[in-house]
């Protein structure tokens, strides 16, 4: 299979997460990127670096609103020349106020109403304390997306192609970005398989987490289907608000969207049911199913049990079988797989190259 990977994406360096009001530890590092690519090649994996992708930005602006790109593009710039890290000792772009609609709702306010300040204005476009902006912030997130646009491009049925994307994307909606993530990835490589021809598009998320904005740019579109499997959000886990069964799509897109939350301590067999219903879903032709003629996949591994960031308990086994299941998909219909999250260092690459095994063969 043709492996796809990018230098800039390690460009961006978080430093640290605000959570629960306290400066962390930074999980999503840059050298998740370095951990991917030496274990794709220790298992005999060809490393191709594209280069930058003509015509990105008009596929960014399918999915993301003008005024998040152009806040993304230049906020470390404006950050930085407001001296927010000499006078405030903040290196990094966070936001501290957001406007809710408790805040807003029957005060008057107008909608084209905006903060003078830098720290007030990174509410509008930033839903969390943890998805801190740096200097190389901007430049690793458009590489990513140039990346998911060319797996896009060369994927054929039969030869599918992964996109070692990073920062991850999938919880990035068309205005807001949080969860680690700036840009959409796996939107973005779904956008450029509808501009390639193909009708219907899936999007299957095997990231422990709920995919909030890859649901939220589709959830009212019939072309694209969205399916995930996840942590319960229920149960006390990000996003929280969104990611539950019921949530099922609107508009044209209703029927097109599927959640299956998994209660915490989920292991291989769950999680692989799981998966193997969101399969037959997107793939089905006639009433109930989708036809999907293209399929994107959010590849998160960080429902591995040796994880920090989830509670699902996933083998390397398991991630086997799940690379056995997508294989067959693959030989159906053209694959694009995005990397998303994955967290545990020691065991990251190893996993990714796991999944990516039984599609190593496969010939377009």
């Amino acid at each position: 299979m043709l492996i796809l990977t990018d230098p800039a994406t390690a460009d961006h360096d978080p430093r640290a997460e605000i959570w629960l009001g306290r400066r962390t530890p930074a999980a999503e590092v840059p050298h998740r990127v370095s951990a991917m690519r030496e274990a794709l090649v220790d298992n005999g994996f060809s490393l191709d670096q594209p280069g930058s992708f003509v015509g990105l930005d008009a596929l960014l602006t399918r999915v993301h609103t003008p005024e998040l790109l152009d806040f993304l593009r230049t906020a470390a710039t404006t950050w930085q020349d407001a001296g927010y890290p000499d006078w405030a000792q903040a290196d990094r772009v966070v936001p501290y106020v957001f406007p809710i609609p408790g805040l807003l709702d029957g005060s008057g306010h107008h909608d084209g109403r905006r903060p003078v300040a830098p720290h007030g204005l990174t509410g509008l476009f930033c839903y969390d304390t943890m998805t801190l902006i740096g200097p190389g912030t901007w430049r690793a997130a458009w590489a990513a997306t140039g990346l998911a646009a060319h797996a896009a491009e060369r994927a054929t049925a039969g030869r599918p192609v992964y996109a070692l994307c990073r920062p991850p994307g999938h919880h990035v909606t068309a205005s807001a970005y949080g969860g680690s993530c700036y840009l959409n990835n796996a939107a973005v490589a779904a956008e450029a398989l509808r501009a390639r021809g193909f009708e219907r598009v899936a999007v299957l998320d095997v990231d422990a987490h709920h995919g909030n904005g890859t649901q939220q740019i589709f959830y009212d579109r019939g072309d694209v289907w969205y399916g995930s499997v996840h942590v319960d959000p229920g149960a006390g886990w990000f996003p929280h608000y969104v990611g539950f069964a019921d949530e099922t799509g609107s508009g044209a897109g209703q029927g097109t969207n599927h959640n299956r939350p998994l209660p915490p301590g989920s292991g291989d067999q769950t999680f692989l049911d799981a998966v193997r219903d969101l399969i037959a879903q997107a793939s089905a032709c006639g009433p109930g199913g989708f036809g999907a003629q293209a399929v994107v996949v959010s590849l998160g591994v960080d429902a591995a049990a040796d994880d920090p960031e989830s509670p699902l308990q996933v083998s390397a086994t398991g991630f086997g079988a799940l690379g056995e299941l997508l294989a067959e998909v693959a030989r159906a219909v053209p694959m694009v797989l995005v990397q998303e999250g994955g967290y545990h260092l020691p065991t990251l690459g190893e996993l990714v190259a796991t999944v990516l095994r039984p599609l190593r063969s496969l010939r377009g």
